[in-house]
């Protein structure tokens, strides 16, 4: 969605940068205020098109939408470390059994990605890091897969 608002050249309405009017004596004032309710409007809708319908309906007490993002960013970020569990969960639980390589790779690479999303940028700016995510995930392939590889 960052992304998204980013293109749309909107994100400044999340950030706060792009604030609502308030200087009703401006010559523009009424145009100004159009703009920023239409575009507010429309970053609602999106975002509310982009949850679960029953978070949608939280969402309606919001009037502006940075309220909403921050609303959403509370909420996920408390299950921020419920997520995190499930999914190294879901990798140490994960085996290859009748997968592919392929299959296998593609799924684990698939529960990394998400558990990435969970990092900080700060800690994914430091190499050694990486460096060390990288091994531990290579030892977590290794390790489940099917017997057949236990002489490699």
């Amino acid at each position: 969605m960052k992304n998204f608002l980013k293109g749309k050249k909107m994100w400044g309405y999340i950030t706060g940068t792009l604030v609502k009017p308030k200087n009703e004596k401006a010559e523009d004032y009424v145009n100004l205020l159009d703009v920023w309710e239409a575009n507010n409007s429309k970053i609602i809708t999106w975002i509310n098109n982009s949850v679960q319908h029953s978070i949608g309906t939280q969402l309606a007490k919001y009037d502006a939408c940075n309220e909403v993002w921050d609303h959403l960013a509370r909420l996920y970020t408390q299950s921020n470390f419920a997520k995190q569990y499930q999914l190294e969960y879901d990798i140490r639980a994960l085996k290859q059994k009748s997968m592919s390589i392929q299959e296998f790779y593609s799924a684990m690479t698939d529960l990394w990605d998400q558990l990435a999303l969970t990092e900080s940028a700060e800690l994914r700016a430091f190499t050694s890091y990486i460096t060390r995510r990288d091994e531990q995930r290579l030892v977590q392939f290794l390790m489940a897969l099917r017997d057949d590889f236990e002489g490699l």
